[in-house]
C-alpha cells in the first residue's frame, strides 16, 4: 500500500486519496441508516498515512499547508461528510499543536510518533451539557483535583466526535484548587474512561459524536498539557477544515443533481431536463455558489499560509467570514440541487436527502454566525474610523 508521506507532489497525493475514498459514499448510506461508525473508512485512511500529513516535518510528518489540507478534506467529504468532519478535527489539532509548540516537546513528539507509526487519532473534548460550545466562554464543569503528584478527573463531555476510535482525548477541566482551566491529555485505555453512545443527530450520523464520561480518571502531572488563559485566543486557521467539509458535501450534491438532469427525460419534453431554461437557471446559480465559496475559502487559506504572525493575528474576521459564507452557501447549494431533482431527492435511497441533513450541521459548528457578524461589524468600524 502506498503511503502519502512517500509521495512528493500534491497531484500524486490527490490521486491516491481519491482512490482510497472511492468506496466511502456507498458505505455512508449504510452508516447513516444505522447511525453506526465507519471504522473501515478510518482504517483505509490510516493505511495510507493520512493522519500524519499535518504533523510538522521535524516530527516525521509531511507538514502540509492549510490550503493543501482543505483540498484533501473536500475530497473526503465528497465521499462522506461524517468521515471528513471527524478526521478534520484530528488533522487540524495536530497541525496547530505542532506548529505552535503548545505542549512540551516530549508530549507532542510521543503523540506524533504514535500517529505516524500506529495511526493514532486525537480530538478535543470540550463541549458540555451545561456550558454548550466552549467558544461561548462557559467554564467546564468537568473538574480536576490534585492529589500528591496525580490528577483525578471527573466529568462528562458531549459532541466528542471520533469517540469510537480515538486514542487520545484532550479534555478541558476546571482545576478545583485555583479555578483555572487546563487541557489534560487522556489516553483511551485509562481506567475510568468510558464512551457512552448518545449520538442521535439526524446530521453527520456517522461521526460518532457520543458522550465521553470520566470517572475518577488518574493522570500524571505531565498530562496537564496546556493552561487555557482567560485572554482572547489567537485566530485558528486550522478551523477552516469545517467549511471545507461542507463545501465538499455541496459539491457532491451538485454532481448528483447534474447527472440526474442530464439523464432524466420525461415524455413531456424532447431531450433531458438539463435543456430547460428553469433548470439551467438553477444549475448556473448552483455553480456560482460553489465557485464563490471555493475561491473565497482557498484564498483565505493561502493568505494564512503566506502570512507572518502579525498577519495571522489579525485574520479572525476573515476566518470567521469564510466559515459563515461557505457553510451557508453550501446549504443553499444543496437546496438548489434538490430543487433540480425534485421529489425524487426526498427518497431515502437518494444521497441528496443525506447531503441535505449533513450540510445543515455546518451552521452549528464554530464560530457561530452571530459572533462572526459582530466581529465583522467591529472590523468595519475600525477600518472606516
Amino acid at each position: 500500500m502506498n503511503n502519502l508521506l512517500d509521495l512528493n507532489t500534491t497531484d500524486k497525493r490527490i490521486q491516491l486519496l481519491k482512490n482510497t475514498v472511492a468506496s466511502f459514499n456507498e458505505r455512508a448510506q449504510k452508516h447513516d441508516k444505522d447511525v453506526s461508525f465507519p471504522f473501515e473508512n478510518f482504517k483505509d485512511l490510516q493505511s495510507i498515512g493520512y493522519p500524519s500529513l499535518t504533523i510538522p516535518k521535524e516530527y516525521g510528518g509531511a507538514g502540509i499547508s492549510l490550503d493543501e489540507l482543505l483540498t484533501y478534506q473536500e475530497i473526503i467529504s465528497n465521499a462522506d461528510g461524517s468521515t471528513a468532519l471527524s478526521i478534520g478535527w484530528h488533522m487540524g489539532i495536530m497541525k496547530y499543536l505542532g506548529e505552535n509548540k503548545i505542549w512540551k516537546e516530549e508530549m507532542y513528539s510521543a503523540v506524533a510518533n504514535d500517529v505516524i507509526q500506529n495511526g493514532a487519532l486525537l480530538n478535543n473534548a470540550a463541549t458540555e451539557p451545561a456550558t454548550g460550545s466552549p467558544t461561548r466562554g462557559g467554564k467546564p464543569e468537568t473538574h480536576a483535583i490534585k492529589q500528591g503528584n496525580k490528577w483525578i478527573i471527573n466529568g462528562r463531555k458531549t459532541f466528542t466526535t471520533l469517540s469510537p476510535i480515538l486514542t487520545y482525548f484532550v479534555v478541558s477541566a476546571t482545576i478545583d484548587e485555583t479555578g483555572e482551566v487546563g487541557n489534560f491529555l487522556i489516553k483511551r485505555d485509562k481506567q475510568g474512561v468510558k464512551v457512552e453512545e448518545t449520538w442521535d443527530s439526524i446530521a453527520m450520523r456517522g461521526s460518532g459524536s457520543h458522550d465521553l464520561v470520566l470517572k475518577n480518571v488518574h493522570l500524571d502531572e505531565k498530562d496537564l498539557v496546556e493552561m487555557l488563559s482567560s485572554k482572547k485566543r489567537k485566530p485558528a486557521g486550522w478551523l477552516l477544515h469545517i467549511p471545507a467539509c461542507y463545501l465538499g458535501i455541496a459539491q457532491a450534491a451538485q454532481k448528483e443533481a447534474i447527472q440526474f438532469a442530464m439523464n432524466y427525460s420525461p415524455n413531456s419534453i424532447e431531450g433531458t431536463i438539463s435543456d430547460l431554461p428553469n433548470v439551467k437557471q438553477k444549475m448556473g446559480d448552483l455553480e456560482l455558489l460553489l465557485m464563490e465559496s471555493k475561491h473565497f475559502l482557498h484564498s483565505i487559506a493561502q493568505q494564512w499560509d503566506n502570512g507572518d504572525e502579525n498577519i495571522r493575528v489579525a485574520m479572525g474576521p476573515e476566518l470567521g467570514a469564510a466559515k459563515l459564507s461557505v457553510t451557508n452557501k453550501a446549504a443553499q447549494a444543496v437546496d438548489l440541487a434538490m430543487r433540480i431533482v425534485g421529489a425524487k431527492s426526498l427518497s431515502e435511497k437518494n444521497n441528496l436527502q443525506r447531503y441535505y441533513r449533513d450540510v445543515r450541521a455546518g451552521l452549528h459548528n464554530p464560530p457561530m454566525d452571530d459572533m462572526t457578524i459582530i466581529q465583522l461589524a467591529d472590523r468595519s468600524m475600525k477600518k472606516n474610523n
